[in-house]
C-alpha cells in the first residue's frame, strides 16, 4: 500500500554497508505523521550524503514549516551511498524517508534543495531508485511532481528535463502555497490530472514549469528565445523573497543527528541577503534585498533551540554575519547569557573589514575559540578592486592580529582563482599576504606557534551576477597558479613551515561552470555522466573529470557546440542567456555596466549606507531593505550557569 514502510527489506541491507546509522531516522527534532492523516504529502532531498545533508538550513526549514499544518506531512530523503544503492538495486528496494521509511515515489511532492549544481547526478540516482521516471515528459499522475529549488534553481534550464517545476528564491511562503494549489486541486477530484495541476503552479508567476517554455537556438548555437507554449503562461517567473524574517522563526526544533554530520551547531540565520556588491557572488546578489532578523527574536531562537536541542555551539549565520547592524550586542548579549557554560559561539562568515577586538572578545568569552575564517578572495590589490572586494592588505593584517592577540593560533583564508583579468602576479600575491600574515602575527603575539591556512577556490561565473558574461580560465592555466603558489608560500621556509595550503584543482570548477550556464543541451550531458557512473560528483574521491569530458564530447556536438563552448566563452551583452527569462530582480543593464566597471576595476558601494545604485531588486519584487538598529537588547536574561536575573541596564 502506498505510504508503507519499507524498513523490513532496508533493514536486512544495513550490516551489509557503511555508516547503517545514517539510514535509520529517529533523530530529535524528527517529525513523523500517520499517512492517511494528511492531504498532502511532501518529502524533501538535499541530494547528498546524510552527513551533508541533514544540517542543510534550507530543509530544515521547509520540514518544519510543512509539518506544522494539520493537513500536510513532509518527510526527508538523502543520497545513498553507491554501496547502498547496489544491495537496493539487486533487492528491489526504493529510495526511502529516513522519517518513516516510506517510498519516495508514494508522496505528492518531491522537493530537491541544490545549493550546487554538482548534485545533479545523485538526483537522478534519486529518481531512478525512487521508480520516477527520469524525463518528467514520462511521467503520470501516479508520480510525485518534482520540485527544485535552493540557489542552482536561479539556472534550472541543465535540468529542465528532469524537473516539473522550480521555485526561485526563499522557500517558507512559497511551500505553503504550492501545497494550498495541491490540496485544492486534490479537494476538486484532481481535474485535468497532473498537465492542470502543474498549469495552476506555473500560473502564480513563481513557479517555474519548463514544459510550458520553448527554447530556440541560433545557427551558432546561441538561444534565439524562450518563450511560452501554453496560454496564461507568464513570460517570466519571478522569485520569492520573504520579508518580515522575525515572523518565520525556523527551525525551532533542529534536528539533532545520530551519525556525524559535517556541522553540529544550532545555527540562526541572523540575515538574509547581502548588498556588499561582490561580482562573483551569485549567492549575494539573487538574496537582495537585506533583511535582519531582530536582536530580541535571534535571542529568543538561541535560547529555544539551545533548551530543545542540547547542542553546545550557535552558528550566526548570514552571508557576512558581522555586517549585522547590532552584532555587538548580539554577540555580548548571548556570551553574558551563556558566560561559564560549555556553549560557544560562531560566525562561521565574518569579513575582514568588519572583525574587531570587541566581536573577538566575546566570541572567545568561554575560552573555547571556533574557527576563524576570513575571505580575502584576491591576493591583489587590483583584483581585489576588479571583484569588488572591497578589502585592503591593511584590513587583513589589523584583523588577524587582533584574532591572534585574543588567543586564537591559527585562522584560514580563503581566495579564488582563476578571477576574470587575473594574472600570475595576481596569484603569487597570496603568497606575500600569507607570510605578512605570520609574520605580523609572531610579532603581537611574541610567539611562534601561529599558524594560518591558505584555502583555494576556483572562480565559476554563476548566473544573475557580474560575471555572468565572463570566460573561465583553462583548468591547465588553474593548476600552474597554484603550482607556482605553493612554490612561493615555500620559498621562505621559516614563515612556509605556518602555512598550511589547501586547494581545489580546476577540473571540477570547469564542470561545475559548465552546469552553472548550461541550457537544456545540457541535460543530455548529465544523464550520459550519471549513466556512466557518476555519483557524488561534489566529492572530490567520486568526481570523474574524464567521465565529464567523454560525456561532453559524445553528446555536445550533435548540437552544434562543445564543452568549451559553454565554459571558457566570453559572452557578447546581446545573446539570450539562458535563464533570462527567470526574474531575481536584478536589472540585467544593471548587471551589464557592473561588468564593465569590474574590467575598469571600479569599486562599488554598498547601498545599505550609501544611496540607491539601480540594481532594479527593490522596485521589481516589491521589497525593501529592513536593517536595524532597533535599539533593544538580549536582556533582561537569566545567565543560564547561575540561576541569577541580570539588570537590563538598559
Amino acid at each position: 500500500m502506498r505510504g508503507d514502510s519499507v524498513f523490513p527489506q532496508l533493514e536486512l541491507l544495513l550490516p551489509l554497508v557503511s555508516k547503517p546509522i545514517q539510514y535509520v531516522g529517529g533523530e530529535l527534532g524528527a517529525v513523523v505523521k500517520p499517512w492517511e492523516s494528511a492531504t498532502v504529502r511532501w518529502v524533501l532531498s538535499y541530494p547528498d550524503a546524510y552527513e551533508v545533508g541533514l544540517p542543510n538550513q534550507g530543509v530544515q526549514i521547509l520540514y518544519e514549516v510543512l509539518n506544522e499544518r494539520e493537513d500536510t506531512l513532509a518527510e526527508r530523503t538523502y543520497a545513498v551511498w553507491p554501496d547502498l544503492e547496489k544491495l537496493m538495486r539487486e533487492h528491489d528496494v526504493p529510495q526511502f524517508t529516513v522519517d518513516s521509511h516510506r517510498a519516495v515515489g508514494d508522496f505528492d511532492l518531491f522537493g530537491l534543495s541544490f545549493a550546487t549544481e554538482l548534485g545533479y547526478t545523485n538526483m537522478l540516482t534519486e529518481l531512478s531508485l525512487a521508480r520516477i521516471p527520469l524525463l518528467a515528459a514520462d511521467r503520470d499522475d501516479s508520480h510525485p511532481i518534482v520540485v527544485a529549488g535552493g540557489h542552482a534553481a536561479f539556472n534550472p534550464e541543465p535540468i529542465a528535463d528532469f524537473i516539473d517545476a522550480a521555485v526561485l528564491g526563499d522557500g517558507e511562503e512559497a511551500v505553503l502555497e504550492i501545497t494550498d494549489i495541491v490540496a485544492a486541486w486534490k479537494a476538486e477530484g484532481s481535474p485535468g490530472g497532473r498537465d492542470e495541476l502543474l498549469l495552476r503552479l506555473a500560473k502564480t508567476e513563481s513557479v517555474y514549469v519548463p514544459r510550458f517554455y520553448d527554447v530556440d537556438y541560433l545557427p551558432d548555437g546561441r538561444i534565439q528565445r524562450v518563450v511560452p507554449n501554453r496560454a496564461g503562461v507568464p513570460f517570466r517567473v519571478h522569485k520569492r523573497t520573504t520579508m518580515d524574517l522575525d515572523a518565520w522563526p525556523y527551525p525551532k526544533k533542529p534536528l539533532v543527528p545520530l551519525a556525524e554530520t559535517v556541522h553540529e551547531r544550532f545555527a540562526v540565520e541572523i540575515f538574509r541577503g547581502c548588498t556588499r556588491g561582490c561580482r562573483f557572488c551569485q549567492a549575494g546578489m539573487i538574496t537582495r534585498p537585506v533583511r535582519e532578523r531582530s536582536i530580541t527574536t535571534v535571542g529568543q531562537m538561541v535560547k529555544e533551540g539551545l533548551e530543545f536541542s542540547g547542542f553546545d555551539e550557535v552558528g550566526l549565520l548570514s552571508l557576512s554575519s558581522a555586517d549585522h547592524s547590532e552584532i555587538g550586542d548580539i554577540c555580548k548579549g548571548l556570551a553574558d547569557q551563556y558566560d561559564g557554560t560549555n556553549v560557544s559561539l560562531s560566525l562561521p562568515s565574518t569579513r575582514v573589514d568588519a572583525f574587531n577586538i570587541d566581536l573577538a572578545q566575546e566570541l572567545s568569552r568561554n575560552g573555547r575559540r571556533t574557527g576563524l575564517t576570513f575571505a580575502p578572495e584576491g591576493g591583489s590589490e587590483r583584483i581585489r578592486k576588479v571583484i569588488n572586494k572591497m578589502v585592503t592588505e591593511e584590513d587583513l593584517i589589523r584583523t588577524v592580529v587582533t584574532a591572534y592577540s585574543n588567543g586564537w593560533r591559527q585562522v584560514k583564508l580563503y581566495f579564488m582563482c582563476g578571477l576574470p583579468t587575473e594574472t600570475d602576479e595576481d596569484v603569487l600575491q597570496i603568497a606575500r599576504l600569507a607570510h605578512e600574515v605570520i609574520k605580523s602575527g609572531r610579532q603581537a603575539t611574541g610567539s611562534k606557534d601561529i599558524r594560518c591556512t591558505v584555502s583555494i577556490g576556483g572562480f565559476v561565473p554563476k548566473p544573475h551576477t557580474p560575471f555572468q558574461w565572463a570566460a573561465m580560465e583553462r583548468p591547465e592555466v588553474i593548476d600552474g597558479r597554484l603550482r607556482a603558489l605553493k612554490q612561493e608560500i615555500n620559498s621562505d621556509r621559516s614563515l612556509g613551515r605556518a602555512i598550511g595550503f589547501r586547494y581545489h584543482d580546476g577540473e571540477p570548477s570547469l564542470i561545475e561552470g559548465l552546469l552553472a550556464r548550461g541550457d537544456r543541451r545540457v541535460g543530455a550531458v548529465i544523464r550520459k555522466v550519471w549513466e556512466d557512473g557518476g555519483r557524488f560528483d561534489g566529492w572530490t574521491e567520486h568526481f570523474s573529470y574524464r567521465r565529464w569530458v567523454d560525456a561532453c564530447a559524445e553528446v555536445l556536438p550533435g548540437f552544434g557546440v562543445d564543452l568549451d563552448w559553454f565554459t571558457t566563452r566570453e559572452r557578447e551583452q546581446a545573446e539570450v542567456l539562458p535563464w533570462d527569462h527567470l526574474d531575481s530582480g536584478l536589472d540585467k543593464d544593471w548587471l551589464w555596466q557592473d561588468w564593465q566597471d569590474a574590467l575598469t576595476e571600479y569599486e562599488q558601494d554598498d547601498c545599505r549606507w550609501t544611496p540607491c545604485f539601480d540594481c532594479g531588486v527593490c522596485p521589481s519584487m516589491d521589497t525593501n531593505i529592513q536593517i536595524g538598529p532597533t535599539g533593544r537588547k538580549l536582556l533582561p536574561l537569566t545567565p543560564v550557569n547561575t540561576g541569577l536575573r541580570v539588570p537590563t541596564g538598559a
